[in-house]
């Protein structure tokens, strides 16, 4: 059994994959996006206006431009650490329920199996356990390199202090030695999230936790990077985008009273919510194709095709020529 690629793969073809799959059972991912997803499109959107309608609330004589240029003059009480922590419950939880029951019904749609509403809801009494603990794992380890990024920087000043320098901590140099630092680290976490790319899926599909879904995903993404990279670039262009939209068009109202109460914003919170659910369920779509793709440039993907349809060769995606084939299995 060999697997030949007929096309070049890029983001091109894991959208146009993704796409199709989402169209063919569009009821079915309309539901789950709907039920998990609008309703954390929707927190991540409204979220920052529920913490600045709060803060007001408690310091009413301080004038609203400077609660925007400094963030030390934002309040830490119970009432807002308690409200972060039910607003991080909230997304974590909602956010494995959509990786869970989106990845699991994409991956049956690329087989060309059937897909039940029923059977997406109850894969998460098999996945959302798993999940859970290979984010806390993930999130560990980013910690953990973190700190002694920190840690290093801390070392390296106190050593040119101790040779006899000393810090101006205003000076370009030292913001421009710390801006070094800061770029090193964004790039070994971008790295660390690119080879991290297949990991939800893997957990879906696989039955694994862990540490050893970060391992098969940073195996299996090899050779596929590039468009691992492209997709985590295209998809945070586009949520940032409307993050940024809707924090620019909240500013227009400020100085008003109940701005937060104009339908002119409530339409533009919906309406973002409505393309950020879509964003999000693309994405979690193109991850899981990315995941058969790359399967199939190791190999992996012969055998489980054979497996399940039996017979002597198949083409995939399989979308009656409307999409060109990517992936061609063939016995030899």
């Amino acid at each position: 059994m060999a697997t030949q690629l007929e096309a070049p793969l890029d983001i091109w073809s894991v959208l146009s994959e993704s796409k199709r799959i989402i169209n063919a059972h569009s009821r079915h991912f309309l539901a789950l996006s709907v039920i998990f997803l609008l309703p954390l499109s929707f927190s991540l959107i409204v979220y920052p206006t529920l913490q600045e309608l709060l803060n007001d609330s408690l310091i009413n004589p301080t004038p609203r431009f400077l609660l925007r240029f400094s963030f030390l003059d934002q309040p830490i009480t119970k009432n807002t650490i308690f409200l972060s922590l039910v607003y991080s419950s909230f997304v974590l939880i909602f956010s494995l329920c959509a990786l869970g029951t989106i990845s699991y019904s994409v991956f049956h749609g690329f087989y060309g199996r059937p897909v039940k509403f029923i059977s997406a809801i109850k894969s998460l009494f098999i996945s959302f356990f798993p999940l859970l603990v290979t984010v806390i794992v993930s999130q560990i380890i980013v910690f953990l390199i973190t700190l002694v990024f920190g840690i290093l920087v801390y070392l390296v000043i106190r050593g040119i202090e101790l040779l006899g320098f000393r810090f101006e901590y205003t000076s370009p140099f030292f913001l421009g030695f710390c801006a070094v630092f800061v770029l090193a680290l964004l790039f070994l976490l971008v790295y660390l999230q690119v080879n991290w790319t297949l990991v939800a899926v893997i957990v879906v599909v696989e039955s694994s936790w862990g540490l050893e879904p970060l391992r098969r995903s940073t195996s299996l993404i090899k050779g596929m990077k590039g468009v691992a990279l492209s997709s985590l670039l295209f998809f945070g262009f586009l949520a940032g985008i409307l993050m940024w939209s809707s924090t620019v068009s909240k500013m227009q109202y400020d100085g008003t009273n109940d701005w937060w109460k104009s339908w002119a914003f409530v339409v533009q919170i919906v309406m973002t919510s409505t393309f950020l659910m879509l964003l999000l369920l693309y994405n979690t779509a193109a991850n899981t194709v990315l995941y058969m793709y790359c399967k199939a440039i190791h190999g992996e993907l012969a055998l489980d095709i054979a497996q399940e349809f039996a017979r002597e060769y198949v083409s995939l995606p399989f979308d009656d020529g409307n999409v060109p084939h990517v992936v061609s299995v063939f016995h030899v």
